[in-house]
């Protein structure tokens, strides 16, 4: 019998459930007993283990595990907000995706959560000076993943990217609170042109499957940007826009899109 230690339900609830998740998982398929012994039920918190799972995802002939690890240790160790995110993220996951029914699964199977995770190292490393380790994670993570955000980004908390195939967010992107995209989006500039040049996305903005968004515009808090579109032009709150270029066609359709992840444009 595999023993949770009591003090995590105070401590850390979200830790508690994914400890107790593993347990369960373990008793259902023993053949993935070691994968989830080693990268969660192994760590006494959320933070080493997901510091585990950094290294083991990104270490390569060019960087050990042993070293990423203690990269992506002394950062959560240093900055607690890397965590707290980590938490809002992996709720984010949870409620928004119809295809995640455990905490466990975005830290064990979910490219996109993982994604994000090492972009908060990345940005951590970026912030503290040490810019090539930073762009030595954009590397890996783009290469592992397919997913290339710049460690000088902006995200916010409670960051949900679905699925998270060929997303790209530009260096002097900045992305609000409980925001959702989905695979194909980027976030970038228009051409060669140095500076502030990518796009400011307020909270709770849900981003359509292959929309770009492109140059220093602004998207107001709690809209909508519909599957493909190409937005060129600053976005107000509580609106959605659709097409190519993108337009305005109606209001955001509810409170909080990002929340709701209903795409479905319906006739004002």
């Amino acid at each position: 019998m595999i023993e949770i230690k009591p003090s995590l339900s105070v401590v850390d609830p979200v830790w508690r459930r994914v400890c107790e998740e593993a347990v369960d998982a373990i008793r259902n398929e023993p053949l993935l007993g070691g994968l989830i012994h080693s990268g969660l039920l192994h760590h006494s918190t959320m933070e080493r283990a997901l510091a585990y799972r950094f290294s083991l995802k990104f270490a390569s002939g060019e960087m050990s595990e042993q070293i990423l690890r203690e990269i992506a240790d002394e950062g959560f160790d240093a900055d607690p907000e890397i965590g707290a995110a980590a938490r809002s993220d992996l709720m984010a996951v949870f409620e928004r995706d119809p295809a995640c029914h455990r905490f466990l699964q975005p830290i064990l199977f979910f490219k996109g959560y993982q994604a994000v995770q090492a972009y908060r190292i990345g940005h951590w490393l970026w912030r503290t000076g040490r810019i090539d380790l930073a762009y030595f994670v954009q590397m890996r993570v783009s290469e592992v993943f397919g997913v290339d955000i710049h460690p000088a980004a902006k995200l916010g908390k409670g960051i949900m990217i679905d699925h998270a195939h060929s997303i790209v967010i530009g260096e002097t992107a900045v992305v609000g609170d409980n925001v959702s995209m989905l695979h194909s989006v980027t976030l970038g500039g228009t051409g060669k042109a140095d500076g502030d040049r990518h796009p400011k996305i307020g909270d709770g903005v849900l981003i359509g499957a292959g929309a770009k968004v492109l140059g220093n515009i602004h998207v107001g808090r709690c809209s909508r940007i519909a599957a493909g579109s190409v937005v060129l032009e600053d976005v107000p709150q509580n609106t959605t826009v659709a097409g190519v270029p993108a337009r305005v066609v109606g209001k955001a359709g509810c409170a909080q899109p990002s929340l709701s992840m209903d795409q479905i444009l319906k006739a004002e």
